[in-house]
């Protein structure tokens, strides 16, 4: 019975023995098929960067270019410099070397040489290839060249705000460099060595290169010959103006293409101001999209394609203007302290007349306009492909008093984007529709397959084709005034001039921006431009003499560069006038002297005796030319 029953015990340790040895080995089996399985991958690039190193390989920045195919910002080849501490034999005439070539500091460097307690120091990025040539040819052990792209913008200045700019790392800062940042940023490759357990080089051992991959190329709408004049054409205004600062934009008004679009001062985005970062902001900043004014007069098209489409204007109802209007108790002066007497609704626009429009607004009423306030956009981003758009500023329509509306029928009160004026006045002129603007015609890769491809989006339509008609027909009137082809000669342009004070501090300050935007052509046109000047500083701010010349130099280059022959070769108009000296005369006697040599006027301040003209005396004027009288101080 004893044998039998330690026979049994024994069995039974047996057993049990076995089960934990199967028990084990299950254990470990599963342990390896986890780690060989599901953690293999892990485990192996773990192990791989214990026994590798690598060097990342730039890729190549996608190139920016205009309309035409003319680059705008463009990559090369530079080289980034490594020291391997572990690997050099010299530190002291690896570091000598490197200082000298590298315009650094030799203290500096000699402690990144010695620096070993990392696998590799990076000392210089974007090294020019010349450069990098002569030290690799210095066979140093231990000193490893990596390729990376830097970028160039062929025009220098030309397109600060547009194109923007990188980092040293190459990453979008600013413009389109920084909305499309992914896009044109590619995805990096790697040159990859065996090393051993301190880092240094395994000879003859396997050595990886997985290469880049370029990024795709963007193609704007922008026409890098137009951008050129209309740039020339705001740093000569910014001189003679002596501006706070300047915009311009011209747009295809039929498809909402941006021609171009600049605004001064700027810099070269090759030596970007980085040591100012303030100048640098503000300088960047694209004030056709970012910034809010209040336009003014400009804002008299929509006033008027509203009155027009909702029935509450006809062309042969009369106004009459005493030169100011009182709402709610407030004294809502014309800009014409005399008054402009009676006229029909052409004739209030072409005069500009701030007693015409508070009308019109108060005839459209509340409700109907701010309903024309969101078809037109006015309140919302424009949706361009651009970082910061604003949407404008809309007082909330509970808080709109009788003569905020009043105000509002000629363009105070309410804020806008010059990007959202342009987008909303080409709605008035193209036959009815909004359009959404944009700035990238394509996304093409590097063989030129198209990506994609952007094209003309209609968001709504506004107003009707008849209404848009007849705002065409206005708009060459206010130019033309007493006669067709005068603002360029031979050529049929609509447009309207614009000025408002600035508000400091909750209060109107002495301080103006003028502005003007012009079609071509006026019956049907294939170009809009828009010009607004930041506190111009002569003593002249009325658009007409402040920004309306300049576009017409955008305008005349438009014509010469796209050989756009005369709407009318007949017209010769002979600038033999000499003007006189006026200041001293009373008004009444500077208005008649003007009015005799065919001349037209506009007046500044509310005073009986001019002070001051614009031209000055002696120059060579034309027939109808507006002259510009500044009167004293009552």
């Amino acid at each position: 019975m004893t044998n039998k029953f330690n026979l049994k015990n024994f069995n039974k340790r047996i057993l049990i023995f076995f089960i934990c040895l199967i028990v084990l080995f299950s254990a470990v089996i599963t342990r390896l098929l986890y780690l060989q399985v599901f953690k293999g991958g892990i485990l192996q690039a773990k192990a791989s960067q214990q026994w590798t190193r690598d060097l990342p390989i730039a890729a190549e920045r996608g190139g920016i270019y205009d309309t035409n195919g003319s680059a705008l910002a463009v990559s090369y080849t530079t080289y980034d410099i490594y020291v391997r501490s572990r690997e050099i034999k010299n530190y002291e005439e690896v570091a000598q070397t490197l200082s000298t070539k590298l315009n650094l500091d030799y203290i500096s460097t000699l402690q990144k040489v010695k620096n070993n307690s990392v696998s590799e120091v990076l000392i210089k990025m974007q090294v020019d290839k010349e450069t990098a040539i002569e030290i690799y040819n210095k066979n140093y052990s231990g000193v490893y060249l990596s390729e990376n792209v830097s970028r160039y913008y062929p025009y220098g200045n030309l397109l600060t705000q547009i194109l923007g700019f990188t980092t040293i790392d190459n990453i979008g800062q600013a413009g389109i460099e920084a909305y499309y940042n992914e896009i044109l940023s590619g995805k990096k490759g790697f040159s990859l060595v065996q090393s051993d357990l301190q880092g240094k080089e395994l000879y003859n051992s396997l050595n990886t290169f997985i290469p880049s991959i370029p990024g795709l190329n963007i193609n704007l709408t922008i026409d890098a010959n137009i951008q050129l004049k209309v740039e020339q054409t705001l740093e000569k205004l910014m001189i003679e103006q002596k501006a706070k600062n300047a915009t311009a934009i011209v747009m295809d008004p039929k498809t909402g293409k941006i021609l171009a679009m600049s605004t001064k001062p700027s810099f070269d985005l090759n030596n970007v101001p980085r040591d100012d970062v303030e100048s640098m902001l503000e300088q960047m900043k694209n004030q056709a999209i970012v910034d809010v004014y209040e336009p003014g007069s400009t804002f008299k098209i929509l006033t008027m394609a509203t009155a027009l489409e909702t029935n509450n204007a006809q062309l042969d109802n009369s106004f009459y203007c005493p030169g100011y209007t009182i709402i709610d108790g407030q004294k809502i002066k014309c800009w014409k302290s005399v008054g402009h007497g009676s006229q029909n609704l052409t004739d209030g626009l072409c005069n500009s007349c701030n007693c015409v429009f508070t009308q019109l607004a108060l005839r459209i009423g509340l409700d109907d306009f701010y309903q024309y306030f969101d078809l037109f956009g006015l309140g919302n981003k424009t949706g361009i492909e651009f970082l910061g758009e604003s949407g404008g500023i809309v007082m909330n329509k509970e808080n709109v008093k009788t003569v905020d509306l009043a105000r509002m029928g000629f363009g105070q009160a309410i804020a806008v984007t010059p990007l959202q004026l342009i987008t909303a006045i080409s709605a008035c002129v193209n036959g009815g529709y909004l359009l959404k603007p944009y700035l990238v015609e394509s996304i093409t890769n590097n063989d030129g397959t198209i990506i994609v491809n952007n094209e003309k989006e209609v968001v709504r339509q506004v107003i009707s084709s008849e209404t848009s008609e007849i705002i065409c027909k206005m708009l060459e009137e206010v130019v033309s005034k007493t006669g067709k082809y005068t603002f360029v000669e031979g050529y049929e342009i609509g447009g309207k001039t614009g000025t408002t004070q600035k508000y400091e501090d909750g209060k109107i300050s002495g301080k103006y921006i003028s502005s003007f935007i012009g079609t071509y052509p006026a019956s049907d046109p294939d170009y809009i431009v828009l010009i607004m000047v930041d506190e111009p500083g002569t003593g002249a701010y009325y658009g007409s003499v402040v920004a309306s010349p300049y576009a017409k130099e955008i305008f005349s280059s438009i014509f010469e560069y796209k050989n756009i022959e005369k709407d009318n070769k007949d017209i010769i108009t002979e600038c033999n006038i000499e003007l006189p000296n006026l200041i001293g005369m009373t008004l009444t006697e500077a208005c008649l002297t003007l009015s005799k040599l065919g001349l037209t006027y506009e007046i500044q301040g509310e005073g009986t005796h001019i002070v001051g003209q614009l031209p000055s005396p002696g120059t060579m004027v034309c027939k109808n030319q507006s002259i510009y009288l500044i009167t004293n101080s009552e």
